[in-house]
């Protein structure tokens, strides 16, 4: 439905009058018709072809035919004239809190501002405050709108959206009597950095849900509270956006919200080519709703078997659901153990024993015990002398507990020179060992990481691109061939579970997968919190169309050993 990009063109083109002081009811009128398409449920391409637009009420004939300009050419000349006329920097600037195009323009006037760092430096400078109708208070309100702002242009963490999902979704399904509730867009699909965070959900009496989801106790404030559609600001600003729909639209609107763009594009032309209309109301075949109350008969009325969201990218996945290959995708229930994990040996806030507790009540066969090595001083690394007080305790606990079987291994470091930080007859004695970059981000990489997997005691590398999401962004390596020699030599390459890692990423591993290397996935938790950062790792695993097979943590514990370097010496 073309309804929201009209509606949004429509309040950009009464934000640039009202910023050239056109006639204020010219304002009115675009205002108005921009919030009845926005709150329109029907699709306004079918009333257009209906000629039914001026039956809308606030739709006269200018702004019918502006809407049918739209729907024919894809723009609107109204829009593109009055671009023309005023920086689209300025433009985008309205979207501030507090902002109205009559101080935009006054500060453009006066004050030359065209940009968000202008609009800043003037409100630094004091200049904004000394213009006439100003004042302290509305520059105070105008910089906290600013701040709001920035944030909503911030991506946020998956970890950081999931929390809030989760918690926002139990709150609705105790507060309210919600039938069918579920995240969408990319949060469902699970990327991993999410923008504003999307809720569908039906249920009776959809103003007692919306008002309810207003009053969750985490808001900080209200955007927008309709009949079936509001919006909420929650700690630390994140936009948290809920739509309610009817039962019988649930599946087709859940496929929609989900996305990507590009696979819906997809599905769309497929449905177009088989005389049907797919939209966020069902699949229809003229006037007929035939399929959109779950979401896998979408698909397959489409002729596709169900397409996983994580997998929803366009990047081929429809076309192999047409022919009836997409891989079985793991999943998190089939996950055997955790292969990367610190204690208290090392830097973590959490005992071997408190670790395997927690992998215990996660129904985990093994866990790998991975401390730093003795040169990460910086993380307390172990010297050989405690490494072996270490896995003397590990033999303790495994004596005393049923499950999961503790691992002795290390999280070995590649030095600067190429060699690992222990020899190998320590290196020999662990069940596993894990090899990393801890220094030397940008000192020949590929060369120290390649020789490291040639040493037959190395099963996994950890982290490969050594990036931070939120802040570095990793090291100097050629990652293709790493992956030709983690495949030659048989070396794992890791799935790093932490957030703010996935490293590998979805399409790297995916590359990896391809190149015949198998795949590791470790939390590297560093407290008891952090095992349940293996759902991060499934899901990046899962958008990189890994199946069971493909990830060494489904393995049972007698096969994940024999699945060792064959050249590895007893």
């Amino acid at each position: 439905m073309k309804n929201k990009e009209i509606a949004r063109i429509f309040d950009r083109i009464a934000d640039a009058l009202e910023f050239q002081g056109a006639n204020r009811f010219r304002v009115v009128a675009y205002r108005k018709a921009a919030r009845i398409l926005d709150d329109l449920t029907e699709d306004v391409s079918v009333l257009a072809q209906a000629n039914k637009l001026e039956s809308l009420p606030g739709i006269g004939h200018a702004i019918a035919t502006k809407i049918a300009e739209y729907l024919s050419t894809g723009t609107v000349k109204k829009y593109e004239e009055v671009k023309k006329e005023i920086p689209g920097t300025l433009l985008d600037l309205l979207d501030i809190q507090n902002l109205g195009p009559k101080t935009l323009a006054l500060a453009y006037k006066e004050l030359g501002v065209e940009s968000l760092k202008d609009l800043k430096q003037v409100i630094k400078t004091g200049r904004l405050e000394e213009l006439p109708q100003m004042g302290k208070q509305k520059v105070d309100n105008i910089r906290k709108g600013i701040v709001l702002y920035e944030r909503a242009h911030e991506r946020l963490s998956i970890a950081a959206a999931e929390e809030i999902a989760h918690e926002l979704i139990a709150y609705l399904k105790k507060e309210t009597r919600i039938k069918h509730i579920s995240a969408a867009g990319s949060l469902r699909r699970w990327k991993e950095t999410i923008g504003d965070i999307d809720i569908l959900a039906t249920g009776p009496n959809s103003r007692t849900i919306i008002t309810v989801f207003t009053q969750f106790p985490n808001a900080e404030r209200v955007l927008a509270a309709g009949t079936t559609k509001s919006s909420i600001l929650v700690r630390g600003g994140v936009q948290v956006d809920l739509r309610i729909v009817n039962a019988g639209s649930y599946g087709a609107a859940l496929q929609y919200f989900t996305g990507s763009k590009a696979h819906n594009i997809r599905l769309r032309n497929i449905a177009k080519s088989k005389g049907l209309k797919l939209s966020e109301y069902g699949v229809f075949r003229g006037k007929k709703q035939i399929a959109g109350r779950n979401e896998r008969d979408v698909y397959k009325i489409l002729g596709l078997i169900y397409v996983p969201p994580e997998i929803r990218e366009d990047r081929g996945e429809v076309e192999l659901a047409l022919k009836n290959k997409l891989p079985k995708l793991v999943e998190h229930r089939s996950i055997r153990g955790d292969l990367h994990m610190h204690s208290t040996y090392s830097d973590s806030e959490a005992t071997i024993a408190e670790l395997a507790t927690a992998a215990d009540a996660h129904g985990y066969e093994y866990i790998l015990i991975t401390d730093h090595s003795q040169s990460v001083t910086y993380a307390h690394g172990l010297e050989p002398k405690r490494l072996y007080a270490q896995w003397k305790e590990i033999d303790r606990l495994n004596k005393k507990l049923r499950t999961p079987h503790i691992l002795k291994g290390v999280e070995v470091d590649i030095r600067r020179d190429g060699t690992l930080d222990y020899p190998d007859a320590i290196l020999k004695e662990c069940d596993f060992v894990v090899a990393a970059i801890h220094q030397g981000f940008k000192h020949k990489v590929t060369e120290r990481m390649c020789r490291a997997m040639q040493n037959p005691y190395v099963d996994i590398i950890a982290h490969p691109t050594g990036r931070l999401i939120s802040s570095r962004e990793g090291y100097h390596i050629d990652l293709h061939r790493v992956m030709e020699v983690a495949a030659k030599t048989g070396t794992w390459l890791e799935i790093n579970a932490y957030w703010d890692r996935l490293d590998l990423n979805d399409t790297n591993a995916r590359a990896a997968h391809e190149q015949g290397v198998s795949i590791s996935i470790g939390t590297d938790a560093h407290d008891i919190k952090g095992i349940q950062w293996m759902k991060f790792g499934v899901a990046t695993a899962r958008r990189a169309w890994l199946a069971s097979k493909d990830v060494v943590n489904t393995y049972t514990l007698k096969k994940l050993r024999a699945a060792r370097k064959v050249n590895r010496k007893k």
